[in-house]
């Protein structure tokens, strides 16, 4: 589904949030400045040829917004959508992200400005190298780490690796392959690293479920996007014995009332170009329907801007967690203040994804394996402490959630300013 409004609109939304929170901890003015902008805004056009022999041109974005506790992180996305304001606003959400969850990076983010289904494996492929070739010494193994998001892979990040330590000399390239995370397993990746963003989901789902003794098994769900982050957290929430009852993404919506079989529409999606349109076990309803559906819990993992001033009176939930990066904007989440709809922001909510990274980036520096069983546990560990200082903070300022988890994260950031000062 595309997004409700332009994904642009981002930005916006989060500098909104950005300042509720400013105003609220009063915020040193001097580090407000400071974060308030990113600290750098990289646009690179570069030419590839295609399978028919011909150059098109493309141009790609790095957004570095903030490194005052660590190199930049953050992913890369191949999607229409993808301009120099959303990749700003996303920058800043993994800055506040990574703070939350103390993590030892800062926040980046970028893409191109492409639709993926209209290129071949090997255009995309060589795409992916150019940008990589493009980008030069603004990304690094210690400095800017890039993962994956929208509609790049593991895969990609293979690529990426590839091409960028083909470019250091020989004794230095093993040294520089955690260069960037998401990778095969295989090339250094991580066990679990696809999961962890969807498991992140659900962890903070079980914190909730655990403040307000709910039983999981007893609560039903609606979600949207069902690509690595949507269907792992459908994958999880089935695992706890929830009821999925409608999953939406660009290709339509579809609905049963009386539960969706995660695992066999899993396998249908993948016979299907990723898609859930014509699901045979299902009925398929209008994109607006889907939001009307009753239900205890709504996750939204596919783009941003979703819940809005439009469609937010429309929900019928007693939760929303936030799978996606920015899908509820200001006007949207006010609404469901008023209604009594809680919000697990996605600063914390998605955050197992870079958690995840975090882990496979420690894993190459050291060079060691971590089993499977670790990183779900050490995963589980850092979101629960997330959580229980956003609940503290939430408490202590008589906040909503967002606004206390922004808190947290700012706080953290401010604190290295006043310890280490501003150069000169």
């Amino acid at each position: 589904m595309e997004a409700t409004v332009r994904q642009k609109n981002l930005y916006q939304t989060v500098t909104d949030q950005f300042d509720r929170a400013a105003d609220l901890m009063k915020l040193n003015e001097g580090v407000r400045k400071i974060l308030s902008h990113p600290q750098s805004e990289i646009i690179v056009n570069f030419p590839v040829k295609m399978d028919n022999g011909k150059i098109e041109m493309f141009k790609g974005y790095r957004v570095q917004h903030n490194n005052a506790l660590g190199p930049y992180k953050g992913g890369l996305r191949y999607h229409p959508t993808v301009d120099l304001d959303a990749a700003m606003g996303l920058a800043a959400l993994m800055t506040w992200k990574t703070a939350l969850t103390s993590l030892p990076f800062g926040g980046a983010k970028g893409g191109i400005q492409l639709d993926p289904a209209k290129y071949s494996a090997a255009e995309m492929e060589r795409i992916t190298r150019r940008f990589t070739y493009a980008l030069g010494d603004n990304i690094g193994p210690d400095y800017d780490i890039p993962a994956p998001d929208v509609n790049t892979n593991s895969q990609m990040m293979a690529w990426m690796m590839d091409t960028y330590i083909s470019t250091r000399k020989p004794a230095d390239r093993q040294k520089n392959i955690h260069i960037v995370t998401g990778k095969p397993v295989n090339s250094g990746g991580l066990s679990g690293r696809d999961a962890s963003t969807g498991l992140g989901v659900v962890f903070t789902i079980d914190e909730w479920a655990e403040i307000n003794k709910i039983d999981l098994k007893k609560t039903s769900y609606i979600i949207q996007g069902f690509g690595k982050v949507g269907y792992w957290a459908a994958h999880f929430m089935n695992q706890r014995g929830a009821t999925l009852l409608a999953v939406q993404d660009g290709s339509g919506t579809i609905f049963n009332s009386k539960g969706l079989n995660v695992e066999e529409l899993y396998q249908y999606t993948k016979t299907n170009n990723g898609l859930v349109k014509g699901y045979s076990k299902a009925e398929e309803i209008d994109k607006i329907e889907f939001f009307k559906i009753k239900a205890d819990i709504f996750i939204p993992a596919a783009l941003g801007n979703q819940v809005t001033e439009e469609t937010a009176p429309l929900l019928n939930v007693k939760l929303i967690a936030e799978g996606a990066n920015g899908p509820t904007n200001s006007g949207g989440e006010k609404i469901c203040q008023e209604r009594g709809i809680k919000i697990i922001p996605d600063i914390l909510c998605n955050s197992g994804g870079v958690i995840g990274s975090y882990f496979e980036w420690i894993q190459n520096k050291h060079q060691e394996i971590m089993e499977l069983d670790e990183v779900n546990k050490r995963l589980k560990s850092k979101m629960s402490k997330a959580f229980g200082e956003m609940v503290k903070a939430a408490d202590h300022y008589k906040t909503d959630w967002r606004t206390a988890s922004y808190i947290v994260a700012i706080s953290k950031i401010e604190n290295s300013y006043r310890e280490r000062g501003i150069f000169p």
